[in-house]
Formats: C-alpha cells, sequence, structure tokens
C-alpha cells in the first residue's frame, strides 16, 4: 500500500468530477491478490468487504446456472487504505 493515507469518503456527498475521476482511476484489487497481500484466506477478505462501501460487487446476471449466487469483488485502494487502518486501530488497543 501506499504511504499516503486519504479519509473515507462521505457517501452522502456527491462528489466533484475530480474527485469521480480518480476514484474511478485509482487502482482497484481482486479477492485474490488481497488475501495474498494480507496473508488471509479469500474467504476471510471476502467477509471483510463484502459489505463495505465503495466496494464494486459484480453479481451473475444469470444466477440459475450455478447452484449459489456468484458474484466477483473489486476493491478500490481507497477502501482497502481505510479498511486496512480501522482494523489496525482496532488491535493496536488489546
Amino acid at each position: 500500500m501506499s504511504g499516503q493515507v486519504r479519509e473515507a469518503p462521505n457517501l452522502a456527498t456527491p462528489l466533484r468530477s475530480s474527485e469521480l475521476e480518480s476514484r474511478v482511476l485509482e487502482r482497484h484489487w481482486t479477492v485474490a491478490e488481497v488475501a495474498e497481500a494480507w496473508q488471509l484466506s479469500r474467504d476471510a477478505v471476502r467477509r471483510l468487504f463484502q459489505n463495505e462501501p465503495g466496494v464494486f460487487a459484480l453479481r451473475d446476471t444469470n444466477p440459475r446456472r450455478r447452484k449459489r449466487p456468484y458474484v466477483t469483488l473489486r476493491i478500490p485502494q481507497s477502501v482497502l487504505e481505510r479498511v486496512h487502518r480501522q482494523y489496525s486501530l482496532v488491535n493496536s488497543h488489546l
């Protein structure tokens, strides 16, 4: 992760076009990449990020082909940093 830390966005406030462009163009991580970087299982990473604001959840448009719905997650760099910071703060107080 980069040394630059950004605050989590206020999701109720519309983004300026420059902010929106930077969010669209920022690095987006796969579950496998985060799992490898953080040395966690893919399932653990999915549980951490599945309901996190700002994460892209791409759902299968034809769920009848599978026994359960298939969801692909893409995790923006800013969300990755925010979650890491949240868990670092929690664990620093233990």
